[in-house]
């Protein structure tokens, strides 16, 4: 089969190398790709939001089945333009893409449908959202409501950066249409999860459990950003909560999504805290996480092809997702300032000094002159497999160490929750 991946970042990677490895795939293409995919895959250089021109493509090459990595194409409806030229996608529509593109969307939904989440208010005027605010006092969390490439969240620990976060989204318009509505939710405490699924209508397929680390700094110190790093499994977290999670919001979820009319098909992230009354929803995704994919994939023993197949036929539910008993840790190098301004074209060395069971998933690089170089906040994700987590977390620090360009900045913690 011929397989076009929608993508550039270190997700697609990824999901080019784990499905390289079915026997039935005989030809990968990957719009627009990055030099790492390259090595695995045609790049073809689309950009993910020229939907016309990449069915265009795959009605070309008669590519077999179109899998969408990021959130972006999802949003603007490229799966139901892509059912509507007859080719075969994996990816919800436009209509359940919501669940991720408005943040209002996700709230009210899981309101009415009782699935446990923070409290909330949702607003497009400064004044009433900064009076909100002011009554509900600190910490508090600030989100865009739209899409913001996973830095539009700010958890305001004082009062001061709830106001700034305000004043940037609504009045600023720093995240364009994104934060032209903002949702205010309750503080939770508690310990940060990520469950992936496959999701065919009500049908649910729960992956490997992650944990990612957001903010920039060890500790979890600093700015948030699309993620630092992640691992899985969660060793610390009973397979009993992972059950509970299941039955109680992601099953519930595509129930949910279905009564609204907007059935979701493809992988669904659900992003959650564990707190002391139990399990409640921080966000969902409509796609694969970034980087979360880059520890789930390589743990996962069924063939991926196989998954994507008999969800788009309707057969999900006789398929077997079967896992690997090993961990796996992932870490984020990125470039110095990120996730504010940073410099590109740093010269990236030591690729190759690093050998499987370590992979290094290109997120932000490209060719200049013969060499890799950074072009990106995110530059690489150093992924390593292991018997357990310590022996996987042992051999990703040793990987980075072997890699190196100007200004590379990594969390030195990434996994250490499970050890606590």
């Amino acid at each position: 089969m011929k397989v076009l991946v929608i993508g550039g970042g270190g997700r697609e990677h990824a999901i080019v190398w784990k499905l390289s490895q079915s026997p039935k795939v005989t030809q990968i293409y990957c719009a627009p790709g990055n030099p790492g995919i390259a090595e695995l895959a045609t790049c073809v250089s689309i950009a993910v939001s020229d939907i016309e021109k990449l069915a265009a493509f795959a009605k070309m090459e008669q590519i077999d089945l179109t899998f969408v990595g990021p959130e972006e194409p999802l949003s603007l409806g490229i799966v139901n333009y892509f059912k509507e030229q007859g080719l075969a996608v994996y990816g919800p529509s436009k209509e359940a893409a919501m669940i991720e593109g408005s943040k209002a969307f996700a709230k009210e939904l899981m309101i009415k449908y009782g699935i446990p989440t923070a409290k909330y208010a949702a607003f497009t005027n400064y004044e009433d959202a900064l009076a909100y605010v002011r009554s509900e006092g600190a910490p508090i969390v600030i989100k865009a409501d739209g899409l913001a490439a996973g830095k539009g969240v700010v958890v305001a620990k004082k009062m001061e950066e709830a106001e700034e976060a305000l004043k940037r989204m609504l009045k600023e318009v720093t995240f364009g249409s994104a934060g032209a509505r903002v949702v205010v939710e309750e503080y939770l405490e508690g310990e940060e999860m990520t469950l992936l699924a496959f999701v065919n209508g009500t049908i649910v397929k729960a992956m490997v459990p992650a944990q990612d680390h957001k903010p920039v700094y060890d500790g979890d110190q600093g700015p948030n950003t699309g993620g630092m790093g992640t691992y899985a499994p969660l060793p610390h977290i009973d397979s009993s909560m992972v059950e509970r999670i299941i039955h109680e919001i992601v099953e519930p979820t595509a129930k949910a999504m279905a009564a609204e009319g907007c059935p979701f098909e493809g992988i669904l992230y659900t992003g959650l805290m564990l707190t002391k009354s139990g399990p409640k929803v921080i966000e969902y995704n409509a796609r694969f996480g970034d980087p979360e994919t880059q520890v789930v994939l390589p743990l996962l023993e069924t063939d991926l092809l196989d998954i994507l197949l008999a969800s788009l036929t309707g057969e999900l539910e006789k398929v077997e997702v079967k896992w690997k008993d090993k961990a796996a840790i992932c870490v984020i190098m990125s470039s110095a300032g990120y996730p504010g301004p940073y410099e590109k074209g740093q010269v990236i060395n030591g690729l190759d000094q690093v050998a499987y069971p370590t992979i290094v998933f290109h997120a932000g690089t490209t060719e200049k002159e013969g060499a890799i170089v950074t072009n990106g906040g995110r530059v690489l994700g150093i992924t390593a497999i292991g018997e357990n987590l310590g022996q996987a977390r042992e051999l990703a620090y040793q990987s980075v160490e072997k890699v190196s360009f100007i200004g590379a900045h990594y969390r030195t913690d990434i996994g250490s929750k499970a050890f606590r």
